[in-house]
């Protein structure tokens, strides 16, 4: 594979995102007014939340923050530029290109989510450093299972309501596992008893990564 390839692809995603600076920008403020939301909603004193609904709150505002910035990955890019990549790069690197970088960006909308929400709404994690893996194991699942979806709700008519019916079963899954962990990290349990549960993590994102490689030039060429 033609690695130099796979970075200008993703070279090139970094600048159509710069050039729209307004998307990137809605991303933060729908995190910052979601966040500031919950505040307000719950009416509580920076650090009375309760650790599991502290922990809710997260994930569920990570999770819609991830389906309205990653989802877009096909969906935004017109025919004519499907149509020059398919003529410049093979399907497999457009894949890894696209899931490298929404992955990236995802980790960076989760990580400033968690600072800013820490800042708000308290921070009652015990074992940061495992919280912060479970963060960024979460942000590469989430990212490679909704480009893949993207992909494939790019060729049907009312993609953004299929995207939304297809990440339902895939999303949900992961969600549990990723709750778990950090639920764990947050209780400061002992790692190495609920190291099977990372793994299992780990595993889920492999298999999703391996998934849309294998499959996605299937459907790149319909």
């Amino acid at each position: 594979m033609n690695n130099s390839l796979i970075f200008t692809l993703i070279g090139k995603e970094f600048r159509s995102e710069w050039r729209q600076k307004y998307a990137l920008n809605g991303m933060v403020l729908y995190l910052a007014s979601t966040i500031f939301v919950c505040y307000m909603s719950f009416n509580l004193k920076v650090g009375t939340i309760s650790p599991l609904t502290w922990n809710a709150l997260f994930w569920i505002i990570i999770l819609f923050a991830g389906v309205n910035s990653v989802a877009k990955s096909f969906i935004q890019e017109a025919n004519g530029r499907l149509l020059y990549y398919y003529s410049i790069a093979k399907p497999e690197q457009i894949i890894v290109s696209k899931t490298i970088y929404y992955a990236l960006l995802m980790m960076g909308l989760t990580l400033v989510g968690y600072f800013f929400y820490s800042a708000v709404m308290g921070n009652p994690v015990f074992d940061k450093p495992m919280f912060l893996v479970t963060i960024l194991l979460a942000s590469t699942g989430f990212a490679s299972a909704l480009t893949m979806l993207s992909g494939i709700a790019s060729k049907a008519p009312n993609s953004s309501t299929l995207i939304a019916v297809l990440s339902f079963p895939v999303i949900i899954p992961m969600l549990l596992v990723i709750i778990k962990c950090s639920r764990n990290a947050i209780d400061g349990i002992d790692r190495a008893i609920y190291l099977d549960q990372i793994l299992t993590l780990v595993g889920i994102n492999a298999i999703i990564i391996a998934v849309s490689y294998l499959l996605f030039p299937y459907l790149w060429r319909s």
